[in-house]
């Protein structure tokens, strides 16, 4: 009678356990954060070198703090900045110390301009005194503060100022800064894009000079765009946009001296076009370095400018048959010799210069990547980086003597490893993750990379995915077109062999970029675990010219970008579409960008291989996009017409066969819906069917309020009903 009561009690937990282990991810779940993980936000290590400050937030009383924990016990020794003990702002989201960190940079409020640059309201917080000033009433950009912490320089409609700290008074040291003709200090459109920098100027260690980067963008052609909002009518955005082969703005380097408030110009005799990619002053306050480089990008200079004599030298001169990564890796000593990393040996590795640019040695060397450098320790004169030693689809943390030798890894574990340390490089906090452990926080100690502690984990999500139907991201090789391609498949997770699925690949493809990668999901990891979980398969491989397997594999694709890169996926889906549970009659192919174009030229060019394609804010034709980027892979248009032509989509749209799925915002400022405008007359002329959706006023990132969500409907819909007729 016992048993009878009690077996149905059991039966129904064994039941339920099961039923939660089956519970399938759903677009809700993932546009919700259901899956976001847990970080350090805002880590920031304190010269003291034992004791690191992390931004928290408590959500209950809405107030921001500036916590500091001891790196050795890892408890929080006290609260910095509480924005509750601020009576002048509510909160804040960001902060910045100055180089003594006397003073922080508290951000309270912030809009976004284009992809890196903000303008903010901004306040400064003295430590000592607990006094805090307002950088400005008007919302300014890149607010920086002198090394000293008496002084603030920040950018504000084009033009620089300073403020002294002490008396309150505002110095403009720029007046000729003017909306689509001349900015000062801050980065134009194309710049802060492809040379990944806002603040173009610079405080020397004295803090009484100021290096800048002008930018004239008078002759540079305009952009406009249709910001449709809500008001009964539109209005123009238009901003200056050079696309390949037009005019780029004009750069002159200018040096302001704080004390007497003279501005000179720092000429340099440069013959055509040129870039200023980087400027940065040496441990020498009057001894600047400036990075220069030709429009091919394929030469480039490091000039080191003695301010006080006036004098200029050119101490390193790099060229390349196709063209130079610009980094911020440049480090200078002490004795003003210099960190510099280069791909002049074919990959990616560190070398030691002398001040006046003499190659003292060569650090790193191998057949493998360096991928970031963290710093020099000039105590025990030790170099410490990351790289793909362990595989190009891992990353791991080592030391390195300066002559090169007494090499010792780090970590342990394989997947994506990224260390911060600690100001005197006595510690690190190692971030973990691979595609089987979400993102992990531990404290090592740097002389043996012996684990310490644990800080943070995500077990929390562990545990909650657990509950979910979860497959596994098989890493593995395919062999195409004479190389081993990287390649990662997550199929069904009742994947039966004699079953044949439809397959989808993913990929981007661009110059460097690495899309197998053995790190946790990113967010539409969890689309594909829903569509494998739906039934199909998913596929994404880096072919040829993306990074991390050296020069060579990386810049073959130099001035032909969208041939060999199209010409892998065709082949790889062909030879995927014979395996005996791969429907080779259903194979669709999607990307965003670049991966957009590339999905694009895939289903023309593959049109015998591929049934569909989605194409989400693609470039159809690289004579579009803009100079730095397209003409560094693809010189321009005028001196290599065939190379623009033969591989944008734009020029196939009579080889559509498959159903093909155009989606783009109209408010992108980088690739321009100008894209998919051209692509849809072209498609329309040449009497061709698609499918095609516009966000309006949506940028680049396509996002914002339920956005996303109505994306990824709307390409899963689609997907189902391309690739998934049989399921």
């Amino acid at each position: 009678m016992k048993l009878r009561q009690i077996l149905p009690v059991f039966c129904f937990l064994m039941t339920s356990l099961v039923f939660c282990q089956e519970k399938q991810i759903t677009l809700q779940d993932i546009w919700s954060g259901k899956f976001r993980t847990e970080g350090m936000q805002a880590l920031h290590s304190m010269k003291n070198g034992k004791q690191y400050s992390v931004l928290n937030f408590d959500r209950q009383s809405r107030t921001s703090t500036i916590d500091i924990y001891d790196y050795k016990t890892l408890e929080k020794v006290k609260t910095l900045v509480s924005s509750a003990d601020i009576a002048e702002i509510r909160g804040f989201f960001d902060y910045s110390f100055n180089e003594d960190e006397s003073k922080i940079i508290l951000t309270t409020n912030s809009q976004p301009v284009f992809r890196r640059s903000t303008l903010g309201e901004y306040y400064i917080y003295d430590v000592a005194t607990k006094d805090v000033t307002k950088v400005s009433d008007q919302l300014v950009q890149e607010p920086t503060l002198s090394p000293d912490g008496t002084k603030v320089a920040y950018g504000f409609e084009n033009n620089l100022y300073v403020k002294d700290l002490k008396s309150g008074n505002v110095e403009q040291i720029t007046t000729d800064g003017e909306k689509n003709k001349i900015i000062n200090g801050i980065t134009d459109w194309v710049y802060e894009e492809e040379f990944s920098f806002v603040r173009a100027f610079d405080w020397n260690a004295d803090s009484n000079q100021i290096a800048y980067i002008k930018f004239d963008e008078s002759e540079v052609p305009e952009f406009s765009m249709d910001v449709y909002g809500s008001d009964l009518y539109q209005t123009q955005h238009v901003f200056k946009y050079p696309k390949a082969g037009e005019a780029n703005s004009k750069v002159s380097l200018q040096l302001y001296n704080v004390d007497d408030k003279s501005t000179i110009e720092l000429s340099e005799d440069k013959p055509g076009d040129f870039y200023i990619p980087r400027l940065q002053w040496t441990n020498d306050a009057n001894i600047l370095s400036v990075q220069f480089m030709n429009r091919h990008q394929n030469e480039l200079d490091l000039m080191l400018f003695d301010t006080k004599e006036k004098s200029m030298t050119n101490v390193l001169a790099e060229k390349d048959k196709a063209y130079i990564d610009v980094t911020f890796n440049l480090t200078f000593l002490e004795d003003n010799s210099f960190i510099w990393t280069s791909e002049k040996d074919g990959y990616n590795h560190i070398y030691h210069y002398s001040k006046d640019g003499k190659l003292i040695n060569q650090v790193t060397k191998g057949n493998w990547e360096v991928t970031n450098y963290y710093g020099f320790n000039d105590k025990t004169n030790t170099i410490y980086y990351q790289s793909t030693e362990n595989g190009s689809i891992n990353r791991d943390v080592y030391a390195i003597k300066l002559n090169g030798k007494n090499k010792k890894r780090l970590t342990q574990k394989d997947g994506t490893n990224n260390a911060s340390f600690s100001a005197d490089f006595t510690y690190f906090i190692n971030t973990f993750s691979s595609a089987t452990t979400p993102q992990e926080y531990t404290l090592h100690q740097t002389k043996t990379g012996k684990l310490i502690k644990s800080i943070k984990d995500n077990d929390r999500l562990e545990q909650q995915l657990e509950a979910y139907v979860m497959s596994e991201k098989e890493f593995s090789t395919i062999a195409v077109n004479g190389n081993d391609l990287n390649m990662w498949t997550i199929k069904p997770a009742d994947f039966d062999p004699n079953k044949t699925y439809p397959l989808l690949m993913y990929q981007y493809s661009g110059p460097g970029s690495q899309q197998v990668a053995n790190r946790w999901n990113g967010t539409n990891d969890y689309w594909y675990q829903m569509l494998a979980q739906q039934g199909f398969i998913i596929v994404c491989i880096d072919g040829r010219g993306t990074g991390f397997k050296g020069a060579d594999f990386k810049k073959v694709t130099q001035k032909e970008l969208g041939k060999y890169e199209v010409e892998d996926q065709i082949e790889a889906a062909k030879q995927l579409g014979q395996l005996d549970y791969i429907d080779e009659s259903r194979i669709g192919i999607w990307g965003w960008s670049y991966g957009g174009f590339m999905s694009s030229n895939a289903l023309l060019k593959g049109n015998d291989v591929f049934k569909m394609a989605i194409a989400v804010a693609p470039v159809t034709s690289w004579r579009f996009y803009d100079t730095i980027y397209t003409e560094r892979y693809m010189t321009t248009p005028q001196e290599n017409p065939s190379g623009y032509d033969e591989n944008s989509p734009i020029n196939h749209v009579d080889k559509l066969k498959g159903d093909y799925l155009l989606i783009h915002g109209t408010g992108d400022d980088n690739v321009h819906v100008q894209n998919t405008m051209r692509m849809v007359e072209a498609l329309i002329q040449a009497d061709k069917q698609f499918e095609w959706m516009i966000y309006p006023d949506k940028n680049h990132g396509i996002y914002g309020g339920n956005t996303r969500l109505h994306l990824y409907k709307k390409m899963t819909n689609f997907i189902h009903r391309t690739l998934g007729d049989k399921l």
